[in-house]
């Protein structure tokens, strides 16, 4: 790329907004904002109103979604559908595994859990949506209903909305927004008022999740402070309190996804690892390890009968504050935890992907719950009854300060639980900033530093108000109101993905036809296809074989299709040229052929060599469509066998074309 190009891809950067989006949440969050800052008394009133309405009246609604997510999810990683990748079929994964899971942790539940890894137990413990309190009985249910909340259903919300927009974002090559996923369904229209629409319901719902994590875990913060250094209680100090990490935060976003995000994320995998493992050590272990095997068979047992629910034969409130708000936590954090783990996972199958956002964090929610949980229960079940239940009706925040009290090094326990805390939170506004200036750019992969700090400074403006505006409750209640239209955009992603799968489908099918026969003289013989193999051109014998014979052949093709009236093009780049011809609302048609270095192949042991002798390297002309490689070679082809393979991809091109306009109009 020349430094033209990059100034221009500089200067388009620094201007990279979607007005109607950008402005139109904006001005939204805004007005709520004012509304609970000038109004604090009014807001209250109607932030409960507003909860109690959508509770009683979409409750159900809330958990057939979720459990259609959880379905749908299962269902795409099982199926053929498993294999695709997303992203082109040569895509590797940016990530490894252990610095994948990292971010997917600390982006998806970190401060939830340091907030309700004790006090939701036990809350749960001391009173059960039905029957007695404090009881074995009670304590069974109270892990049940705990795993339920921070199970699989929290991870199929967040995987359904990753899968969508990596799907669309690295496959097809559409804006990494969550109106893509809507494309199959709408087609171009995506950019127009509806595709507007679905963006700004992402940026509140995404906004005002964010926002309850952060008062979560000011209130954590501050409960930290007053443990040990008896800081005061207050709504000012926790004001105060956001306002510093949320400009630690926004140092992070200028620091970048590899150098803030990734780095902070991989910091609170390892302080996390080492409180749990201090907590199972030092709490009662042999009870902790039997609880875990107990309460997840417990979980798995009771999964249907959790799922559906709503406690419709003993009505209660119970519901309202806990499943119903979760559901909705979940659903508001899905846009960013959804594009952030989306951004991180490129080049993953979808079966490694659900697998791996399914079950590899909830395992590790599993045995945070039970060892923070259950050593909370068990002093409750033993000599210390009452200590935490009388903690928590307090204050929620100091229930995980007060167990551990009761262990060795209850200090520097709990330092290191506040320093995770604001951790957690630096990662969740940086990681939230930089999704919502994404979707109000217009899925900009590189959106400008500037915006993304506009959205991290109103993050905290945001959980601030909600603070002053409720508490908790109102925390509460814009989370659950927030989530509701979004969670209904969701289905409709579902349907969408689905929808493009099935296009996939079909053209996998078309492209593994028999290639169509050419003519004796034009076919590659054997003997040409063996001298192919035993050739292993340089840099330079690549380049002239581009230039002279595989260029001339595609701009043939162009010329001849421009001149039956269809739109085509050929592009060209340092190590590829391509073929594009275009179809308006339906699939493009893409032939490149790419110069794609490799090391020449030898029978040697490879492991043994320092360093790759770059003498060695040969080069391929590999064919890409536009879902990838299709690793194989073209050099020592001539121009009319470069044509006849051209045409043959065409061909089957159409073919997909006419079998897709079939089965909708079936539809």
């Amino acid at each position: 790329m020349s430094e033209q190009e990059k100034q221009a891809q500089e200067k388009a950067a620094k201007i990279a907004v979607n007005p109607p989006v950008f402005y139109g949440s904006a001005i939204l969050i805004l007005i709520i904002v004012i509304f609970g800052a000038g109004f604090p008394e009014l807001a209250t009133g109607v932030f409960a109103s507003v909860q109690n309405w959508v509770i009683e009246t979409f409750g159900w609604f809330y958990l057939l979604a979720v459990a259609v997510f959880l379905i749908f999810c299962l269902s795409l990683a099982m199926s053929s559908f498993g294999k695709i990748k997303l992203g082109p079929d040569h895509s590797e994964p940016d990530y490894g595994y252990t610095s994948w899971f990292a971010m997917l942790f600390s982006a998806g539940m970190g401060i939830g859990l340091l907030f309700f890894g004790v006090a939701e137990p036990v809350m749960h413990f001391a009173t059960p949506p039905v029957g007695e309190g404090e009881t074995i009985e009670a304590a069974r249910q109270a892990m049940s209903i705990t795993f339920f909340h921070w199970g699989l259903h929290a991870w199929a919300i967040y995987a359904v909305v990753g899968l969508a927009l990596a799907y669309f974002g690295f496959r097809h090559n559409l804006p990494l927004t969550i109106r893509s996923a809507l494309y199959p369904l709408i087609g171009e229209r995506i950019h127009g008022p509806i595709g507007h629409a679905v963006d700004i319901f992402a940026v509140i719902g995404t906004m005002f999740g964010i926002a309850t994590s952060l008062g979560f875990g000011v209130l954590q913060i501050n409960a930290g402070l007053s443990y040990l250094f008896d800081f005061p209680d207050s709504v000012y100090l926790q004001i105060g309190l956001i306002a510093v990490i949320t400009l630690m935060a926004t140092a992070s976003v200028v620091a970048g996804l590899d150098a803030g995000i990734k780095r902070l994320s991989e910091i609170n995998l390892v302080l996390a690892v080492l409180l749990l493992v201090f907590v199972m050590l030092t709490g009662p272990t042999l009870f902790l390890l039997q609880a875990l095997v107990q309460n997840t068979g417990a979980y798995l047992s009771q999964l249907v009968d959790l799922t559906f629910n709503l406690y419709a034969y003993e009505p209660n409130s119970w519901i309202g504050g806990w499943t119903l708000f979760y559901w909705g936590w979940w659903i508001s954090w899905s846009p960013f935890v959804g594009m952030f783990i989306a951004r991180v996972s490129r080049g993953r199958t979808i079966r490694e992907f659900v697998f791996g956002v399914l079950f590899v964090p909830v395992g590790f929610s599993f045995m945070w719950m039970t060892f923070f949980g259950g050593t909370a229960i068990s002093m409750e079940l033993g000599a210390l009854s009452g200590v935490i239940t009388s903690a928590i009706a307090e204050n929620v925040p100091l229930a995980i300060f007060t167990m551990f009290e009761h262990l060795p090094l209850s200090m520097l326990a709990s330092g290191v639980a506040t320093v995770l805390v604001i951790t957690f939170f630096v990662t969740s506004s940086d990681s939230g900033s930089l999704v919502i200036d994404t979707i109000t750019s217009g899925g900009h992969p590189m959106p400008p530093v500037w915006q993304r700090v506009f959205w991290a400074l109103m993050e905290g403006v945001v959980a601030a108000t909600l603070l002053l505006a409720g508490g908790l409750g109102g925390l509460q209640t814009a989370v659950i109101a927030g989530a509701l239209p979004f969670a209904m955009i969701m289905l409709v992603v579902c349907l969408g993905l689905y929808k493009g799968l099935k296009m996939e489908g079909i053209k996998r099918m078309v492209v593994g036809m028999p290639q169509t026969p050419v003519s004796s003289g034009r076919r590659v013989t054997w003997k040409q296809r063996l001298k192919n193999l035993s050739t292993f051109p340089d840099e330079a014998e690549m380049s002239q074989f581009m230039q002279q014979t595989v260029e001339p052949a595609l701009q043939q093709v162009a010329k001849e299709i421009c001149q039956s009236g269809q739109q085509a093009s050929v592009s060209k780049e340092d190590s590829y040229i391509e073929l594009r011809v275009l179809y308006g609302g339906e699939t493009d048609f893409v032939y490149g052929v790419h110069s794609v270095g490799h090391l020449i192949p030898h029978f040697a042991f490879p492991e043994f060599d320092a360093k790759a002798d770059e003498s060695k390297r040969y080069y391929r002309a590999e064919v890409y469509l536009a879902e990838g490689s299709q690793h194989y070679d073209l050099y020592g082809y001539n121009q009319e066998q470069v044509l006849d393979d051209v045409l043959i991809q065409y061909e089957k091109h159409m073919h997909f074309l006419h079998i897709v306009s079939d089965s909708q109009a079936e539809e």
